[in-house]
């Protein structure tokens, strides 16, 4: 416990005093995310928001984790170290995106290979259970992969991305601090205290951002989290063992796991690359109705917590039943959201005059009537 708590203050106050001077650094080096027609903000905003918790969640966790129980926090802290050069460089000077692939393939190798971390069994998806080894392997890089590019693409308005990534890995902290898993709790609340000190900047109106340096991280970390979370608690002969182990799983990330996963669905069947930029992300269509981002960020962050509580709650109809009742409302809200967004911008129809009808009758002159519609239409770009 002695260690979760100095590791928590430790990386809250070293990325609470390390923000402002990022940002009077990005001021000086003029180092700022432009905007354009696709981004939310309207003005030149730093974006090295990412360096200030990253060092915070390095130095406490290699400070903090004790030694008896530091395996294998040597390849972790190494793969967090690649994933922060790639997103620093993709902040700094850009990268492609098979350039960042690569970059995030050799953090997870670090991690799954070396730090011997895998999916090794599905609990009963779809009657699924132990996996073959090289299945093994091919289903955790894929994990890897999505959960970090989930983070990476939710981090399109203030406060989202850092939100659920504080939530993420606030409730893994726990579990893993409940279950004496003292390195995993260590992470987990070491990031959920940086990113609490970022948000103080971030939240709107953001003074900075958390660019890809930051974004890849908390992606990193918590999926490294999710899949310990999966083989601790579907440990039957474990501490605290949970029924549905990757049904709940799921339900913790269902934010920017089903966000990215239905993004990249769109854009795929439309013969487009999963990585090309537009506006179908949820917070999109939240921002489309009207709502700021302090409001959409609240709903996202509620949304995400009634779905681990409900995933939680229901543990015991089965990992399946659980998958697809979890996937299943998230696709119906936001299919509701879809619906809404293009309701309300629908161009509302303008006044017609009626042409008048010539008939046998005396003419009988009137004085015109002129109609002036006073509707404006707006649409969004």
């Amino acid at each position: 416990m002695e260690n979760v708590i100095i590791a928590t203050v430790l990386s809250f106050v070293i990325t609470y005093f390390a923000i402002p001077v990022l940002i009077r650094v990005a001021e000086l080096k003029h180092l700022y995310d432009e905007p354009d027609e696709r981004k939310s903000h309207k003005i030149r905003i730093p974006t090295l928001g990412g360096l200030g918790f990253f060092a915070g969640f390095i130095l406490a966790t290699a400070v903090c984790v004790p030694s008896q129980q530091a395996f294998p926090l040597q390849y972790l802290l190494a793969a967090f170290f690649i994933i922060f050069i790639v997103g620093m460089k993709d902040d700094l000077v850009g990268l492609s995106p098979v350039k960042k692939l690569i970059g995030q393939l050799v953090a997870a190798f670090a991690i799954i290979y070396l730090g011997n971390l895998q999916i090794r069994n599905m609990f009963g998806v779809f009657g699924i259970g132990e996996l073959p080894y090289h299945f093994s392997l091919l289903l955790t890089y894929f994990t890897f992969i999505v959960v970090v590019n989930a983070f990476n693409l939710i981090d399109g308005i203030d406060g989202l991305a850092g939100s659920v990534g504080l939530l993420v890995s606030a409730v893994l902290g726990a579990y893993f601090l409940y279950v004496n898993e003292v390195l995993y709790a260590v992470m987990g609340f070491a990031l959920a205290a940086g990113l609490a000190a970022f948000l103080i900047y971030n939240i709107t109106p953001a003074r900075i951002f958390m660019g890809d340096t930051g974004s890849l991280l908390v992606g990193l970390v918590n999926a490294t989290l999710i899949v310990k979370f999966i083989e601790v608690a579907g440990n039957p002969a474990g501490v605290f063992p949970l029924q549905s182990v990757p049904a709940i799983a799921f339900a913790i990330l269902v934010i920017p796991l089903f966000d990215t996963l239905r993004v990249f669905a769109i854009r795929m069947s439309r013969g487009r690359s999963p990585f090309t930029a537009d506006r179908h992300h949820i917070h999109h269509y939240m921002l489309a109705l009207g709502l700021t981002h302090s409001q959409a960020t609240l709903i996202a962050v509620l949304s995400n917590m009634a779905f681990i509580f409900m995933a939680y709650s229901l543990q015991s109809i089965g990992t399946t039943s659980l998958l697809l009742l979890t996937g299943g409302l998230a696709l119906a809200a936001t299919t509701a959201l879809f619906f809404l967004k293009r309701r309300k911008e629908m161009p509302k129809p303008a006044l017609v005059a009626t042409p008048e009808v010539p008939d046998s009758r005396p003419s009988i002159t009137k004085p015109k009537i002129l109609r002036v519609n006073t509707e404006s239409v707006l649409q969004d770009k």
